[in-house]
């Protein structure tokens, strides 16, 4: 049973990471985007977007090592993520962090589903993932009207 317990925390820890990393590409897609912007539209952009994603990026990790920690589990870091190419422009970073924003919440919303972080996890844990989805929550949306009003 402990094999299957550590086994389980595991797989969790691992899912948790995949979601990690699609934050990580949405804060290099973002911090690119704010490069090429104005600086009036790079607040903007800083303020609604990149903020709260990095927000939900460092809660995250905390998360996946506190959990690792606790149960005695291998801790990682996470490599900075690659925005792409240049030749995206403005309007393909944003695409692109909209997009790793979406698998993120998707990937965090199958591992609450599964109820993984209450058979192997721990309340810690779940608070932790709780909290990263409200910070992602509105935040697709607040993507795509940005991207709707770049330009005009």
């Amino acid at each position: 049973m402990a094999y299957v317990t550590a086994e389980a925390r595991q797989n969790l820890l691992d899912d948790l990471a995949l979601a990690i990393e699609e934050l990580g590409v949405a804060l290099a897609a973002l911090g690119a985007a704010y490069e090429a912007l104005d600086e009036q539209s790079g607040d903007r952009l800083e303020e609604g977007l990149f903020r709260p994603v990095q927000s939900a990026y460092g809660r995250a990790q905390r998360t996946h090592s506190a959990f690792a920690e606790r149960y005695g589990l291998p801790t990682r870091t996470f490599a900075p993520a690659s925005a792409g190419l240049p030749s995206q422009g403005v309007k393909g970073f944003l695409e692109k962090a909209t997009e790793a924003i979406a698998e993120s919440d998707t990937l965090l919303v199958e591992l609450q589903d599964s109820m993984a972080p209450v058979e192997v996890g721990d309340e810690q844990l779940r608070a932790g993932l709780s909290e990263v989805r409200a910070l992602l929550a509105d935040l697709q949306d607040r993507a795509a009207l940005f991207v709707s009003r770049f330009g005009r």
